[in-house]
C-alpha cells in the first residue's frame, strides 16, 4: 500500500483541503456582534409589535425632523469608509496613514452623537410620554452607546498605534474595532430607515 504523497513539512497529504482557523479575537468579535443583532432585533420586534397593535402610530404630535438626522447618517456612513482606509493603512504597516484615518473616523462618529444631541433637543415628547417615546429613545439611546463604545476602541486603537502594535503582522485589532463599527453603520441605517422614513 502506497502512502499518500505529502506537504513539505510531513504534516498533511498533497491536495488536501486546508483549514482555515478564524483568529480567536476575529472569533469573539463575531460571536459579540451576533449576540448584539439578537438585542436589536429584538428591539425592532417589539417596535413593529406596538406599531401593529396601535391605531395612531406614530403619536399625534410626534414630529421628527429627519434632515439632521440624515446628515448624520451620511456622516456614519462616510466613517465606515475612513476606517476601511485606516486598516488597510493598517496592513501596510502605515503607522501615520492609520492614526490618520482612525482620527478622522473618531471625529465623524463624534459629530453624528453631537448631531443626534442637536435631534434629541428638538424633539416634542420624552421618554415617558408614550409607548413611542419608550421605543424611539430606547432604540436609538442603545445606538448611541454602541456609538460611544465604538469611539473608544478607536481611542484603544491609537493609543496602542503609538506604542508600534500594528507595525509588524496581522493587524486583527484594528479589524475586529472595524466590524465593530460597521456594525453600529449598517443598524442605524436601518434605525434611520425604520424611525424617520418609514411613518
Amino acid at each position: 500500500m502506497v502512502d499518500a504523497a505529502r506537504s513539505a513539512d510531513g504534516t498533511q497529504p498533497l491536495g488536501a483541503p486546508t483549514r482555515v482557523r478564524v483568529p480567536p479575537l476575529l472569533l469573539g468579535t463575531f460571536l459579540f456582534l451576533a449576540s448584539e443583532l439578537v438585542f436589536f432585533i429584538a428591539l425592532f420586534g417589539s417596535y413593529f409589535t406596538l406599531r401593529s397593535e396601535t391605531r395612531i402610530w406614530p403619536p399625534r404630535g410626534v414630529e421628527l425632523e429627519p434632515v439632521v438626522a440624515g446628515i448624520a447618517t451620511t456622516l456614519l456612513v462616510i466613517s465606515s469608509f475612513t476606517y476601511v482606509a485606516a486598516a488597510r493603512r493598517a496592513r501596510a504597516h502605515d503607522r501615520r496613514g492609520l492614526r490618520s484615518w482612525v482620527a478622522l473616523t473618531f471625529v465623524l462618529g463624534a459629530a453624528f452623537l453631537v448631531l443626534q444631541l442637536v435631534d434629541y433637543a428638538r424633539l416634542s415628547f420624552s421618554v415617558s410620554s408614550h409607548a413611542y417615546g419608550t421605543m424611539f429613545f430606547a432604540m436609538t439611546g442603545f445606538h448611541a452607546a454602541h456609538v460611544v463604545a465604538g469611539l473608544i476602541l478607536m481611542l484603544v486603537v491609537l493609543g496602542r498605534s503609538t506604542q508600534g502594535a500594528y507595525d509588524a503582522g496581522e493587524p486583527l485589532g484594528v479589524e475586529a474595532v472595524g466590524y465593530y463599527w460597521h456594525f453600529v453603520d449598517v443598524v442605524w441605517i436601518v434605525l434611520y430607515a425604520t424611525l424617520y422614513l418609514l411613518r
